[in-house]
């Protein structure tokens, strides 16, 4: 790679009006922060510089200054290129181009390594551990995110492709309502690739998401634009099933199956074609197996589903708890708790609760559990679900995290609860994205 590097000269949405806005600065890039971008400083401020990697020398175009202590910025020439910079191999990634994907510049294994630095440093900052503390963890220097098979193109088994005004279905910038029209996503899975959503016209439609199941059932969902009224779809093969989402409540099928069938957990999973699955088809196989390897479930033991969905967990530690033993799942979403429901019907120690979780477990009024798994969305579980669940006293806890700094503000809480986080595991189920997911687990300190 030659010492400059021209990364992009296209401005993305400006937004602010703060000094900086629309200057190009000459910045040494520091450490990688949460978020998909790296942190540099100029002038005193903070400047959160994208498609940067750590020690690299750029130019950087502020794209947001709204006054405060930081600025927002993509780096649009590389004047001293870190040894983990690639070119990306989509035409669409780049400053101004498609937000999707934040780290296709840097090598695979470079990237699992600094979704592993922003674990350990969220842990750190928002979760009041120690550096002691984190080497016990385990959660070294050395320390990386662990690889999912399948490489880090063509993994992602639900995209959702945004429409814009003329009917093209394409992706949007970072932090931007504008729509790129787009031939092909690399991180999208093949079997999505294949439905062909990006070559086809989507007029008075809003936005597609195009979904591929571990058992290849293939499914369109479309949500129309407010004003559209009636919207005629392209045709589709009969084998691919449409839905529409502009409703109340889940996706209504213009033609085909609702729900779409998924495999893992020695199970087979019937999922709302618009419902909530891991998109990386090896996730929830691995998420399961470090959730059981950790907790070691016994016969006769009760067990928290938390955040349940379809009922992977649930699924997962019924049989291991055994007949006598109980699993609750607690899910708020209506098609969710349905799919639950029916795919957990022949556990007869499974009980499926519907409503927010922090109402259910109050509602149930459960005195002790043994052991219990949180799944909670970006946000986290909050205070008050901490609180209610090391009231339980349960021997383990098991916490998957899709977002760093939720779960170590919640790991905070368990400690000063008296819940110790003792083991951890990152894995890299969104590779060329800043997202990673986390098993964490609790354990009593007493």
């Amino acid at each position: 790679m030659n010492a400059s590097t021209d990364v992009s000269r296209e401005q993305p949405d400006a937004q602010g009006t703060g000094p900086l806005l629309g200057a190009e600065l000459e910045l040494e890039v520091g450490p990688v922060a949460h978020g998909g971008h790296c942190v540099a400083r100029h002038d005193g401020r903070v400047i959160f510089v994208r498609h940067a990697l750590p020690g690299e020398r750029v130019t950087a175009l502020v794209t947001e200054d709204r006054g405060g202590a930081f600025c927002r910025a993509d780096a649009i020439a590389v004047l001293a290129p870190s040894p983990d910079r690639v070119a990306p191999p989509c035409p669409y990634a780049g400053p101004g181009r498609c937000g999707g994907c934040d780290w296709q510049h840097a090598v695979p294994a470079a990237q699992r390594r600094l979704k592993a630095a922003v674990v350990r440093e969220q842990l750190e900052r928002l979760g009041g551990l120690s550096e002691l503390e984190l080497d016990a963890l385990g959660l070294t220097a050395g320390w990386a995110v662990e690889e999912l098979p399948g490489g880090a193109l063509g993994w992602r088994s639900r995209v959702q492709f945004a429409v814009d005004a003329n009917g093209a279905a394409g992706l949007r910038p970072h932090r931007s309502h504008q729509v790129i029209p787009i031939e092909e996503c690399l991180i999208a899975h093949p079997a999505v690739t294949a439905v062909g959503a990006t070559a086809l016209p989507w007029p008075g439609v809003a936005s597609v998401e195009v979904v591929a199941s571990s058992m290849g059932d293939q499914a369109v969902v479309l949500t129309p634009r407010e004003e559209a009224g009636k919207v005629t779809p392209p045709d589709l093969p009969d084998e691919i099933a449409l839905l529409d989402a502009g409703g109340r409540g889940a996706a209504k099928p213009v033609h085909g199956h609702a729900r779409v069938r998924e495999r893992a957990a020695d199970r087979d999973w019937q999922v709302q074609a618009d419902g909530f699955w891991q998109v990386h088809p090896a996730a929830p196989e691995t998420l399961v197996g470090a959730v059981l390897d950790a907790l070691v479930p016994r016969e006769g033991e009760s067990a928290l589903d938390l955040y349940s969905g379809v009922g992977l967990f649930a699924g997962a530690l019924a049989p291991l708890v055994g007949e006598r033993g109980r699993v609750t799942a607690i899910e708020s979403d209506w098609a969710a708790v349905a799919g639950a429901r029916r795919n957990l019907r022949d556990l007869r120690q499974v009980r499926v609760e519907q409503g927010r979780v922090e109402v259910v477990l109050r509602r149930l009024a459960l005195r002790r559990v043994n052991l219990v798994v949180l799944d909670p969305t970006r946000s986290g579980a909050g205070s008050r679900v901490v609180k209610d669940v090391a009231a339980l006293q349960p021997r383990a806890i098991a916490y998957v995290a899709c977002d760093p700094a939720a779960l170590a503000r919640d790991v905070r809480t368990f400690g000063e609860l008296g819940y110790r986080l003792t083991s951890l595991r990152a894995f890299d189920a969104f590779p060329n994205t800043h997202h990673v997911e986390c098993v964490a687990i609790l354990t009593p300190t007493a």
